[in-house]
């Protein structure tokens, strides 16, 4: 009796231990560095930035503006020059359109839809998005001509280049961030294949 006594104890401690040495145990992290101490171009640290472009036709498919895109670590910087007379004088919406293609020149359907695109995600405002393609509007003053300067963070420049390539669109009227599928914007009017 004294030796089950004892073999059931010897067990009992086995058991303790055993579940002891499985408790979970804290991970030691190394904290991330702050923004100050990462190198910077002061540093002569500079990241790898793509470059591409896009020719930008309008409806009759002439040239009315260019793009260019910059693709820096944290995101995408576009640029946008319109002629004048190249826009009907307002706010247009502008997208970034998952295929290279602006070939039905007045329709503009073969760009497809948007780069990232959600069921029910589209535009800035939208809690169930945004999408990858979503950025913010253009303005076209009272001679049709536009400039613009935007960045994003939802789209990169990779994704734009792939082997299908990508476009970006202007429609005729503003986006409001919220209507599915393209916030109310309207036809497309303008398109530029991004290289």
């Amino acid at each position: 009796m004294l030796d089950r006594l004892a073999i059931g104890l010897f067990a009992l401690s086995l058991t303790a231990c055993s579940q002891e040495a499985a408790q979970p145990q804290e991970m030691q992290h190394d904290p991330l560095p702050a923004a100050e101490d990462l190198p910077g171009p002061a540093d002569g640290v500079y990241p790898s930035m793509m470059r591409s472009t896009a020719s930008i036709v309008g409806m009759d498919g002439t040239e009315i503006g260019t793009a260019n895109l910059l693709g820096g670590p944290n995101g995408l910087l576009i640029r946008i020059e319109i002629a004048p007379g190249g826009l009907v004088p307002g706010w247009h919406g502008l997208h970034l359109h998952a295929v290279g293609d602006c070939s039905d020149v007045g329709t503009f359907k073969a760009s497809g839809g948007h780069v990232g695109m959600v069921a029910g995600g589209h535009g800035l405002l939208n809690p169930k998005g945004p999408e990858g393609g979503d950025i913010p509007n253009i303005w076209a003053g009272a001679d049709g001509a536009a400039g613009y300067e935007a960045y994003t963070t939802l789209a990169e420049m990779a994704e734009l280049v792939d082997e299908d390539g990508s476009a970006i669109l202007i429609h005729e009227s503003e986006d409001d961030h919220m209507t599915q599928p393209i916030g109310g914007a309207g036809a497309r009017v303008a398109c530029g294949v991004i290289k």
